[in-house]
Protein backbone atom coordinates (compact mmCIF):
# COMPACT_ATOMS: atom_id res chain seq x y z
CA UNK A 1 0.00 0.00 0.00
CA UNK A 2 2.42 2.72 1.09
CA UNK A 3 4.82 1.71 -2.37
CA UNK A 4 1.27 2.56 -4.57
CA UNK A 5 1.07 5.96 -2.57
CA UNK A 6 4.65 6.51 -3.47
CA UNK A 7 4.54 5.82 -6.86
CA UNK A 8 1.27 7.53 -7.18
CA UNK A 9 2.91 10.83 -5.85
CA UNK A 10 5.89 10.48 -8.15
CA UNK A 11 3.54 10.27 -10.79
CA UNK A 12 2.03 13.72 -9.63
CA UNK A 13 5.52 15.22 -8.71
CA UNK A 14 6.24 14.29 -12.41
CA UNK A 15 3.21 16.05 -13.77
CA UNK A 16 3.19 18.92 -11.99
CA UNK A 17 7.19 19.38 -12.50
CA UNK A 18 6.94 19.28 -16.37
CA UNK A 19 3.22 21.41 -16.57
CA UNK A 20 4.67 24.12 -18.23
CA UNK A 21 5.59 21.83 -21.16
CA UNK A 22 1.26 21.19 -21.31
CA UNK A 23 -0.27 24.68 -20.21
CA UNK A 24 -1.61 26.70 -21.95
CA UNK A 25 -0.60 27.99 -25.22
CA UNK A 26 -0.09 31.42 -26.81
CA UNK A 27 -2.32 31.90 -29.76
CA UNK A 28 -1.48 34.10 -33.31
CA UNK A 29 -3.40 33.98 -35.71
CA UNK A 30 -1.99 34.12 -39.62
CA UNK A 31 -4.79 35.53 -41.92
CA UNK A 32 -3.38 34.96 -45.61
CA UNK A 33 -4.61 33.57 -49.13
CA UNK A 34 -3.78 30.35 -49.25
CA UNK A 35 -5.78 29.75 -52.45
CA UNK A 36 -6.73 32.25 -55.06
CA UNK A 37 -4.98 34.24 -57.52
CA UNK A 38 -2.39 35.41 -54.86
CA UNK A 39 -1.77 32.27 -53.16
CA UNK A 40 1.93 31.96 -53.53
CA UNK A 41 1.85 34.97 -51.59
CA UNK A 42 -0.22 33.21 -48.83
CA UNK A 43 1.59 30.29 -48.94
CA UNK A 44 4.92 32.33 -48.09
CA UNK A 45 3.32 34.48 -45.47
CA UNK A 46 2.56 30.86 -44.12
CA UNK A 47 5.77 29.62 -44.30
CA UNK A 48 7.60 32.58 -42.75
CA UNK A 49 5.57 32.80 -40.06
CA UNK A 50 5.94 29.57 -39.04
CA UNK A 51 9.59 29.57 -39.35
CA UNK A 52 9.71 32.27 -36.95
CA UNK A 53 7.60 30.61 -34.40
CA UNK A 54 9.96 27.53 -34.60
CA UNK A 55 12.92 29.29 -33.96
CA UNK A 56 11.16 31.34 -31.33
CA UNK A 57 10.06 27.98 -29.64
CA UNK A 58 13.27 26.58 -29.80
CA UNK A 59 13.99 29.81 -27.19
CA UNK A 60 11.73 28.84 -24.96
CA UNK A 61 8.98 30.50 -26.40
CA UNK A 62 6.89 33.53 -25.12
CA UNK A 63 6.01 34.05 -20.94
CA UNK A 64 7.06 30.12 -20.59
CA UNK A 65 4.43 29.45 -23.31
CA UNK A 66 4.46 27.57 -26.58
CA UNK A 67 3.70 29.73 -29.51
CA UNK A 68 0.85 28.11 -31.51
CA UNK A 69 0.28 29.53 -34.99
CA UNK A 70 -3.57 29.32 -35.86
CA UNK A 71 -3.81 29.84 -39.63
CA UNK A 72 -7.14 30.56 -41.87
CA UNK A 73 -7.40 30.98 -45.66
CA UNK A 74 -8.90 34.17 -46.75
CA UNK A 75 -8.93 33.11 -50.52
CA UNK A 76 -7.82 36.42 -51.34
CA UNK A 77 -11.67 37.40 -51.52
CA UNK A 78 -13.37 39.48 -49.05
CA UNK A 79 -16.40 37.87 -48.31
CA UNK A 80 -14.23 34.54 -47.33
CA UNK A 81 -11.87 36.94 -45.10
CA UNK A 82 -14.68 37.90 -42.80
CA UNK A 83 -15.85 34.57 -42.12
CA UNK A 84 -12.18 33.56 -41.32
CA UNK A 85 -11.82 36.26 -39.01
CA UNK A 86 -14.85 35.52 -36.99
CA UNK A 87 -13.46 31.94 -36.82
CA UNK A 88 -9.91 33.45 -35.95
CA UNK A 89 -11.85 35.64 -33.18
CA UNK A 90 -13.49 32.67 -31.61
CA UNK A 91 -10.28 30.98 -31.13
CA UNK A 92 -8.71 32.76 -27.95
CA UNK A 93 -5.79 34.05 -30.16
CA UNK A 94 -3.78 36.83 -29.06
CA UNK A 95 -3.01 38.77 -32.29
CA UNK A 96 -3.52 38.56 -36.17
CA UNK A 97 -1.11 38.66 -38.87
CA UNK A 98 -2.56 39.73 -41.98
CA UNK A 99 -3.65 39.70 -44.55
CA UNK A 100 -2.41 40.45 -48.37
CA UNK A 101 -5.12 42.85 -50.30
CA UNK A 102 -6.65 46.57 -48.93
CA UNK A 103 -9.69 44.83 -49.89
CA UNK A 104 -9.90 41.37 -48.15
CA UNK A 105 -7.72 43.03 -44.93
CA UNK A 106 -10.90 46.04 -44.72
CA UNK A 107 -13.56 43.35 -45.14
CA UNK A 108 -11.65 41.98 -41.42
CA UNK A 109 -11.00 44.91 -39.69
CA UNK A 110 -14.34 45.59 -37.68
CA UNK A 111 -14.15 42.34 -37.23
CA UNK A 112 -10.64 42.08 -34.83
CA UNK A 113 -11.07 45.49 -33.48
CA UNK A 114 -14.59 45.20 -32.27
CA UNK A 115 -12.86 41.69 -30.47
CA UNK A 116 -10.15 43.65 -29.36
CA UNK A 117 -7.43 41.83 -31.10
CA UNK A 118 -4.45 43.52 -32.57
CA UNK A 119 -4.01 43.21 -36.42
CA UNK A 120 -0.88 43.68 -38.38
CA UNK A 121 -1.34 43.42 -41.71
CA UNK A 122 1.58 43.04 -44.37
CA UNK A 123 0.38 44.03 -47.72
CA UNK A 124 -2.07 45.90 -47.64
CA UNK A 125 -1.31 49.30 -48.42
CA UNK A 126 -4.87 51.26 -49.15
CA UNK A 127 -4.61 54.74 -47.18
CA UNK A 128 -8.33 54.64 -45.53
CA UNK A 129 -7.21 51.57 -43.75
CA UNK A 130 -5.68 53.67 -41.06
CA UNK A 131 -7.75 56.72 -41.34
CA UNK A 132 -10.36 54.50 -39.58
CA UNK A 133 -9.01 55.70 -35.90
CA UNK A 134 -9.03 51.98 -35.00
CA UNK A 135 -6.72 51.64 -32.11
CA UNK A 136 -5.85 47.68 -33.13
CA UNK A 137 -4.48 47.85 -36.40
CA UNK A 138 -1.34 47.99 -37.46
CA UNK A 139 0.95 47.03 -41.00
CA UNK A 140 4.20 46.29 -41.71
CA UNK A 141 3.63 47.67 -45.28
CA UNK A 142 3.70 51.35 -46.18
CA UNK A 143 1.02 53.46 -47.42
CA UNK A 144 -0.14 54.48 -51.15
CA UNK A 145 0.02 57.60 -50.59
CA UNK A 146 3.74 57.56 -49.82
CA UNK A 147 3.91 55.35 -53.20
CA UNK A 148 1.69 57.49 -55.47
CA UNK A 149 4.40 60.54 -54.54
CA UNK A 150 7.24 57.99 -55.67
CA UNK A 151 5.15 57.01 -58.49
CA UNK A 152 4.46 60.64 -59.50
CA UNK A 153 8.49 61.85 -59.31
CA UNK A 154 9.12 58.53 -61.30
CA UNK A 155 7.04 59.36 -64.40
CA UNK A 156 7.45 63.19 -64.59
CA UNK A 157 10.87 62.98 -64.24
CA UNK A 158 11.07 60.41 -66.91
CA UNK A 159 9.90 63.14 -69.37
CA UNK A 160 6.79 61.01 -69.83
CA UNK A 161 4.35 63.73 -71.28
CA UNK A 162 1.12 61.34 -71.75
CA UNK A 163 -0.24 59.05 -68.71
CA UNK A 164 -2.47 56.64 -68.91
CA UNK A 165 -3.40 54.99 -65.67
CA UNK A 166 -4.96 51.69 -65.36
CA UNK A 167 -5.98 49.91 -62.33
CA UNK A 168 -8.94 47.26 -61.25
CA UNK A 169 -11.24 48.74 -58.92
CA UNK A 170 -10.07 47.23 -56.05
CA UNK A 171 -9.43 49.38 -52.63
CA UNK A 172 -5.77 49.30 -53.12
CA UNK A 173 -5.72 49.66 -56.77
CA UNK A 174 -8.26 52.79 -57.47
CA UNK A 175 -6.99 54.66 -54.22
CA UNK A 176 -3.01 54.21 -55.52
CA UNK A 177 -4.49 55.20 -59.10
CA UNK A 178 -6.62 58.15 -57.62
CA UNK A 179 -4.00 59.11 -55.44
CA UNK A 180 -1.20 59.31 -58.51
CA UNK A 181 -3.61 60.98 -60.60
CA UNK A 182 -4.17 64.08 -58.46
CA UNK A 183 -0.84 64.49 -57.69
CA UNK A 184 0.61 63.94 -61.56
CA UNK A 185 -2.12 66.52 -62.14
CA UNK A 186 -0.66 69.19 -59.59
CA UNK A 187 2.32 68.78 -61.58
CA UNK A 188 1.15 69.71 -65.04
CA UNK A 189 0.97 66.39 -66.28
CA UNK A 190 -1.61 64.91 -68.91
CA UNK A 191 -3.68 62.04 -68.16
CA UNK A 192 -5.06 61.08 -71.59
CA UNK A 193 -6.29 57.48 -70.09
CA UNK A 194 -7.89 57.17 -66.74
CA UNK A 195 -10.42 53.41 -66.38
CA UNK A 196 -10.63 50.12 -65.07
CA UNK A 197 -10.37 46.21 -66.13
CA UNK A 198 -11.94 43.47 -64.39
CA UNK A 199 -9.82 41.26 -62.32
CA UNK A 200 -9.54 37.39 -62.80
CA UNK A 201 -10.56 37.37 -66.53
CA UNK A 202 -8.38 35.82 -69.33
CA UNK A 203 -8.50 38.41 -72.59
CA UNK A 204 -7.96 42.19 -72.15
CA UNK A 205 -7.22 43.02 -75.58
CA UNK A 206 -10.35 44.98 -75.77
CA UNK A 207 -9.03 47.28 -72.72
CA UNK A 208 -5.76 47.31 -74.51
CA UNK A 209 -6.74 48.47 -77.85
CA UNK A 210 -8.51 51.38 -75.73
CA UNK A 211 -5.10 52.30 -73.91
CA UNK A 212 -3.47 52.27 -77.26
CA UNK A 213 -6.14 54.50 -78.99
CA UNK A 214 -5.10 57.29 -76.65
CA UNK A 215 -1.64 57.10 -77.69
CA UNK A 216 0.15 57.27 -74.07
CA UNK A 217 4.00 57.81 -73.51
CA UNK A 218 3.86 55.28 -70.64
CA UNK A 219 0.93 52.88 -68.58
CA UNK A 220 0.97 52.90 -65.23
CA UNK A 221 -0.93 50.20 -63.92
CA UNK A 222 -2.35 50.05 -60.20
CA UNK A 223 -3.46 46.30 -60.32
CA UNK A 224 -1.77 42.83 -59.04
CA UNK A 225 0.49 40.85 -60.63
CA UNK A 226 -1.84 38.08 -62.44
CA UNK A 227 -3.57 40.92 -64.11
CA UNK A 228 0.20 42.46 -64.92
CA UNK A 229 1.61 39.35 -66.29
CA UNK A 230 -1.28 38.79 -68.69
CA UNK A 231 -1.72 42.78 -69.66
CA UNK A 232 2.00 42.52 -70.57
CA UNK A 233 2.43 39.18 -72.71
CA UNK A 234 -0.95 39.88 -74.63
CA UNK A 235 0.13 43.68 -74.96
CA UNK A 236 3.41 41.69 -76.61
CA UNK A 237 1.48 39.72 -78.63
CA UNK A 238 -1.04 42.95 -79.95
CA UNK A 239 2.91 44.16 -81.04
CA UNK A 240 2.44 47.36 -78.88
CA UNK A 241 5.59 48.47 -77.56
CA UNK A 242 4.57 50.99 -74.86
CA UNK A 243 6.38 50.69 -71.68
CA UNK A 244 4.44 49.62 -68.73
CA UNK A 245 4.98 50.41 -64.74
CA UNK A 246 3.22 48.81 -61.94
CA UNK A 247 2.69 49.33 -58.48
CA UNK A 248 3.69 47.49 -55.92
CA UNK A 249 1.71 44.85 -55.95
CA UNK A 250 2.83 43.60 -59.29
CA UNK A 251 6.32 42.84 -57.41
CA UNK A 252 5.95 38.60 -57.98
CA UNK A 253 7.89 36.20 -59.61
CA UNK A 254 4.82 34.68 -61.08
CA UNK A 255 4.33 37.93 -63.30
CA UNK A 256 7.34 36.63 -65.00
CA UNK A 257 5.78 33.27 -64.98
CA UNK A 258 2.48 34.39 -66.62
CA UNK A 259 3.57 37.10 -69.16
CA UNK A 260 6.90 34.82 -70.38
CA UNK A 261 10.36 36.67 -70.07
CA UNK A 262 10.41 38.06 -73.24
CA UNK A 263 7.45 40.25 -72.53
CA UNK A 264 7.81 40.85 -69.06
CA UNK A 265 11.65 42.23 -69.91
CA UNK A 266 11.54 45.74 -69.18
CA UNK A 267 8.52 46.27 -67.33
CA UNK A 268 9.34 48.53 -63.93
CA UNK A 269 7.60 48.47 -60.67
CA UNK A 270 7.68 50.45 -57.22
CA UNK A 271 8.07 48.45 -54.78
CA UNK A 272 9.67 47.86 -51.11
CA UNK A 273 12.86 46.38 -51.56
CA UNK A 274 12.71 42.31 -52.85
CA UNK A 275 14.10 39.86 -50.26
CA UNK A 276 17.44 39.67 -52.11
CA UNK A 277 18.18 42.97 -51.61
CA UNK A 278 17.50 42.78 -47.53
CA UNK A 279 21.09 43.85 -46.45
CA UNK A 280 20.53 43.78 -42.62
CA UNK A 281 22.28 41.11 -40.73
CA UNK A 282 18.56 39.83 -39.25
CA UNK A 283 17.90 39.95 -43.00
CA UNK A 284 20.38 37.90 -43.81
CA UNK A 285 19.97 35.35 -41.21
CA UNK A 286 15.77 34.86 -41.33
CA UNK A 287 16.96 34.20 -45.31
CA UNK A 288 19.47 31.47 -44.87
CA UNK A 289 17.50 30.04 -42.21
CA UNK A 290 14.28 30.08 -45.07
CA UNK A 291 16.68 29.06 -47.78
CA UNK A 292 17.69 25.63 -44.99
CA UNK A 293 14.11 24.62 -44.32
CA UNK A 294 12.54 25.23 -47.84
CA UNK A 295 15.10 25.32 -49.89
CA UNK A 296 14.29 28.51 -51.70
CA UNK A 297 13.92 32.45 -50.87
CA UNK A 298 10.55 33.96 -51.00
CA UNK A 299 9.10 34.86 -54.00
CA UNK A 300 8.17 38.89 -52.88
CA UNK A 301 8.49 41.12 -49.87
CA UNK A 302 5.33 41.22 -48.64
CA UNK A 303 5.27 38.00 -47.47
CA UNK A 304 8.73 38.91 -45.68
CA UNK A 305 6.08 41.52 -43.93
CA UNK A 306 4.44 39.44 -42.47
CA UNK A 307 7.16 38.38 -40.60
CA UNK A 308 7.97 41.87 -39.41
CA UNK A 309 4.05 41.79 -38.02
CA UNK A 310 5.30 38.78 -36.26
CA UNK A 311 7.99 39.76 -34.46
CA UNK A 312 6.69 43.51 -34.03
CA UNK A 313 3.94 41.64 -32.07
CA UNK A 314 5.96 39.06 -30.20
CA UNK A 315 8.70 41.49 -29.00
CA UNK A 316 5.44 43.65 -27.45
CA UNK A 317 4.58 40.76 -26.08
CA UNK A 318 7.64 40.01 -24.79
CA UNK A 319 8.62 43.49 -23.24
CA UNK A 320 5.20 43.87 -21.36
CA UNK A 321 5.13 40.24 -20.23
CA UNK A 322 1.16 40.57 -21.15
CA UNK A 323 -0.89 39.60 -23.59
CA UNK A 324 -3.46 42.20 -23.09
CA UNK A 325 -4.89 44.23 -26.23
CA UNK A 326 -4.89 47.38 -24.79
CA UNK A 327 -1.48 46.90 -23.13
CA UNK A 328 0.00 45.90 -26.37
CA UNK A 329 -1.48 48.23 -28.53
CA UNK A 330 -0.42 51.00 -26.25
CA UNK A 331 3.58 49.59 -26.21
CA UNK A 332 3.21 49.14 -30.46
CA UNK A 333 1.90 52.92 -30.87
CA UNK A 334 4.36 54.16 -28.66
CA UNK A 335 6.89 52.14 -27.45
CA UNK A 336 8.56 49.72 -30.02
CA UNK A 337 10.79 52.26 -31.35
CA UNK A 338 13.37 51.27 -34.92
CA UNK A 339 13.07 47.23 -33.99
CA UNK A 340 15.39 45.67 -35.98
CA UNK A 341 13.25 44.01 -38.46
CA UNK A 342 13.76 41.90 -41.48
CA UNK A 343 12.62 44.37 -43.96
CA UNK A 344 14.52 47.52 -41.94
CA UNK A 345 13.57 49.55 -38.28
CA UNK A 346 10.19 48.94 -37.54
CA UNK A 347 8.28 51.48 -35.92
CA UNK A 348 4.26 52.82 -35.61
CA UNK A 349 2.72 55.89 -35.63
CA UNK A 350 -0.74 56.63 -33.62
CA UNK A 351 -2.74 55.69 -36.93
CA UNK A 352 -0.70 52.12 -36.82
CA UNK A 353 1.14 52.92 -39.66
CA UNK A 354 4.70 52.11 -39.98
CA UNK A 355 7.47 55.21 -40.28
CA UNK A 356 9.94 55.36 -42.90
CA UNK A 357 10.24 55.39 -46.55
CA UNK A 358 10.33 51.34 -48.39
CA UNK A 359 9.75 52.59 -51.77
CA UNK A 360 12.53 51.28 -55.15
CA UNK A 361 12.32 51.21 -58.32
CA UNK A 362 12.68 47.75 -60.30
CA UNK A 363 13.45 46.46 -63.55
CA UNK A 364 12.77 43.11 -65.03
CA UNK A 365 15.58 42.00 -66.78
CA UNK A 366 16.03 39.69 -70.79
CA UNK A 367 16.39 36.71 -67.08
CA UNK A 368 12.81 37.84 -65.45
CA UNK A 369 15.03 38.77 -62.86
CA UNK A 370 13.70 41.88 -61.06
CA UNK A 371 16.82 44.64 -60.33
CA UNK A 372 16.92 47.34 -58.65
CA UNK A 373 17.58 50.67 -60.07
Amino acid sequence: MKKTLVSLLVVVGLFFNFGPAFGKTIKIGLLCPLTGSWASEGQDMEKIVTLLADELNAKGGLLGSEVEIVVEDDGGDPRTAALAAQRLSAQDIVGVIGTYGSSVTEATQAIFDEAKIIQIANGSTAIRLTEKGLKYFFRTSPRDDEQGRVAANYLTGKGFKRIAILHDNTTYAKGLADETKSLLEKKGANIVFYDALTPGERDYSAILTNLKAANPDVVFFTGYYPEAGLLLRQKKEMGWNVPFIGGDATNNPDLVKIAGKDAAEGFMFLSPPVPQDLDSKEAKDFLAAYKKKYGDLPGSVWAVLSGDGFLALTTAIKATKSTDSDVLADYLHNKLKDMPGLTGKISFDSKGDRVGDLYRIYKVDANGNFVLQ
